[in-house]
């Protein structure tokens, strides 16, 4: 559905909201897609999106709420009693629902618990003792394993008894006597497969798989190294206790990638930004523009110790901007660059001085170019030796840039501290400060004893 559709529904739907016609917003969202429908509502106002929340049966209702963030989810159920949010959480996936229980207030949550069927808060409950972003937090109790002594027709059997519990299935795992993970086959091999053929006989056994407590994030990086869209997770004993689906991995992917944007830009976690409380705002992001106001104290106590300087050599002033502007974005493109092999995983103990070396050189390069042109301005307009000396400090701030955009992302993660946090207000500061010593340092010693 294109956005020009969904304008129009949600114009349609605003209508018959006001006019109370129920059955005809029921018929218009009948054939829509969970996402379309989620969109539709949060076109709506308040009171009609809540309106028309509670039209939809428990099913699609459970499929729609997963589409909003927490905070509108929050006002959606805020005025539902505790018998129709059992309802919707009887109809989720076991890790979807665990997820919307750990939102809910104490009590309520407790009261869905005890209503929703026995089997599935066990599951609940289980879920919820693991860690939000592990493994065991984002998987699924839900899936097909059989004993690797089965035939394939008991295997197929198996599915078919799973079918309405498992929405899809991409794999079966064989376990041996034990619930030890064994093996996995895919589902082309057992439609292939004779009906008497064991499972022994057909399945994988080198298959990748994720133990309970590893990161959400290291789990992404596991699931694109083996193209995977299925994956089993493994408690410490290597018994199968769940699995990840592909769809699972692209929501904290997109979850993974706001939280490094938001952290590169040294702002704090802020869900639903128009929902949140002003003040909250700024006190998550206050600390990070106080280390951008301490740095920035710092390199005025720098201007400051140069001032004889400064106003010796006037004209050095007027590149002050210019050496901070280059050396802030080199800095930066190398955190950038640190951070994300980091998170993906590629940038492993081994490659870490290989990985330093390269943007070492690299900055060498681009430094040296920008220092060319930079010359060529200045020897053309006032003096060839004053060029010579700002290129050269042009080398010199944009290599200490890269150094420390490279050096603080790995020196953060060796101390247990997010690396994405590195790349703003922190690399600035310490560009600022460092690079500006790096000039006025070099400018005055050279005007000073060498008498350029």
């Amino acid at each position: 559905m294109n956005d020009n559709d969904l304008k129009n529904i949600i114009d349609d739907i605003n209508f018959l909201a006001e006019e109370k016609n129920d059955s005809m917003i029921v018929n218009i969202l009948f054939d829509e897609h969970p996402s379309d429908i989620a969109i539709i509502i949060k076109g709506l106002s308040k009171s009609s999106g809540k309106h028309v929340f509670s039209l939809l049966d428990a099913d699609t209702a459970s499929d729609v709420i997963m589409e909003f963030d927490e905070s509108v989810r929050e006002k959606l159920i805020a005025d539902l009693r505790h018998e129709r949010i059992s309802e919707i959480v009887d109809e989720m996936p076991s890790d979807d629902a665990t997820d919307f229980v750990a939102e809910l207030p104490d009590d309520v949550a407790e009261k869905v618990l005890e209503s929703i069927d026995e089997e599935d808060s066990s599951e609940v409950k289980e879920l919820l003792r693991h860690e939000e972003d592990t493994a065991g937090g984002i998987m699924a109790k839900e899936f097909v394993s059989v004993f690797s002594g089965v035939s394939v027709d008991e295997a197929i059997r198996e599915i078919r008894a799973k079918a309405d519990e498992v929405e899809e299935i991409y794999n079966v795992y064989a376990t041996d006597s034990e619930g030890h993970l064994a093996g996995s086959i895919p589902l082309k091999e057992l439609l292939l497969a004779k009906s008497n053929q064991k499972v022994q006989n057909i399945m994988v056994t080198d298959i990748a798989s994720v133990p309970v407590d590893l990161d959400q994030e290291e789990v992404a990086n596991i699931f694109r190294r083996y193209d995977q869209v299925s994956m089993p997770v493994v408690d410490k004993d290597g018994k199968v206790v769940g699995r990840i689906t592909i769809d699972d991995i692209v929501d904290v992917m997109h979850e993974e990638a706001g939280e490094d944007m938001q952290k590169m830009a040294g702002i704090a976690d802020e869900e639903e930004i128009h929902e949140t409380s002003v003040f909250k705002i700024s006190f998550g992001r206050l600390p990070w523009l106080l280390v951008g106001f301490i740095g920035q104290l710092a390199a005025a106590f720098i201007l400051k110790q140069f001032e004889a300087s400064l106003k010796e050599i006037f004209i050095a002033t007027f590149f002050i901007p210019l050496m901070m502007a280059m050396g802030g974005n080199s800095g930066i493109q190398s955190a950038t660059i640190v951070v994300r092999g980091l998170a993906l995983g590629e940038l492993s103990p081994g490659k870490t001085l290989q990985r330093l070396g390269r943007e070492i050189l690299v900055s060498l390069f681009n430094g040296t170019v920008c220092g060319v042109l930079l010359f060529a301005v200045v020897a053309f307009f006032n003096d060839p030796a004053f060029g010579f000396i700002l290129a050269f400090s042009m080398v010199l701030v944009i290599l200490n840039a890269t150094v420390i955009g490279a050096s603080v992302p790995l020196v953060l993660r060796k101390a247990g501290i997010d690396p994405a946090i590195a790349t703003g207000p922190l690399i600035t500061t310490f560009n600022d400060i460092i690079g500006l010593s790096i000039y006025l340092g070099l400018i005055t010693f050279t005007f000073k004893y060498l008498h350029v």
